[in-house]
């Protein structure tokens, strides 16, 4: 007995085709009755789709109507139903972010590939990074930082020469973006379990912007990101080309 599907898709017009073509072959169950999700376009759709899913326990399998497609699959609908059955299938956990911003206001989110931090200023960012409530770097002077997923480690975090992490390795990365002091300073590696926090300094003078997967928070004070393990992303893959496979690829590429 074959899986009920729910077909999505980004705004991109060849998306879109994709889906009125796929519903039209295999047609469509609402999401909540659905066995598996099959979400057409890039990776910010994919990401999009995995938070606005995340309380179905649906798995997601994405097919790339995108540029990269990090988190898709290759599209083709002639297999569709023989790739579902065989896919294998990736868990992963989101970041907690809780940040307070100049107002008093203090927000929340989720993030699949990192969160970040930047300056929204013409001057460069003062913050004080703290692990687990000890403090580890008394002053980083930069563009910004990061702490990334082993699933998002590819992503801006590799543009910003932080280190590929194997799935399943337990342990996040903290990246300086254009670190200026310490300015051998390479970031670093910490548990899963841990607690991260960065204090924004002199924040009036050198103002600070969060961002969770593209969720931005202005002028934070200061930001606290931690492993959410209540919650369970499940993404499908084509068998020799799930996340551990890219990511030792991308290491080669």
């Amino acid at each position: 007995m074959r899986r009920k599907i729910a077909f999505v898709a980004s705004d991109v017009p060849s998306a879109q085709t994709a889906r009125t073509d796929l519903i039209a072959r295999f047609g469509q169950s609402p999401e909540p009755e659905a066995g598996v999700i099959v979400a057409l376009g890039g990776d910010g759709f994919m990401l999009h789709t995995l938070h606005r899913t995340q309380n179905l326990d649906t798995p997601v399998y994405g097919m790339n109507r995108g540029t990269v497609g990090f988190l898709m699959n290759a599209y083709s609908e002639e297999d569709l139903l023989d790739r579902l059955e065989a896919a294998e299938e990736e868990v992963i956990n989101p970041l907690s972010m809780r940040a307070e911003a100049s107002d008093g206001t203090i927000h929340t989110a989720l993030a699949i590939n990192e969160v970040s931090l930047l300056r929204a200023g013409p001057q460069a960012a003062k913050l004080r990074i703290s692990v687990n409530g000890r403090l580890r770097l008394e002053e980083l002077v930069c563009d910004g930082a990061l702490v990334a997923t082993p699933a998002g480690s590819t992503a801006y975090n590799y543009s910003a020469h932080g280190p590929i992490l194997p799935i399943g390795s337990g342990v996040l990365a903290i990246t300086a973006v254009a670190a200026f002091r310490p300015r051998r300073w390479r970031g670093a590696l910490v548990p899963k379990t841990a607690t991260v926090r960065f204090d924004v300094l002199e924040a009036d003078k050198r103002p600070v912007m969060a961002d969770a997967d593209s969720r931005w928070i202005e002028s934070v004070l200061w930001v606290e990101i931690h492993s959410e393990t209540s919650i369970s992303h499940r993404i499908l893959f084509d068998p020799g080309h799930g996340l551990e496979e890219r990511l030792l690829r991308e290491q080669f590429t």
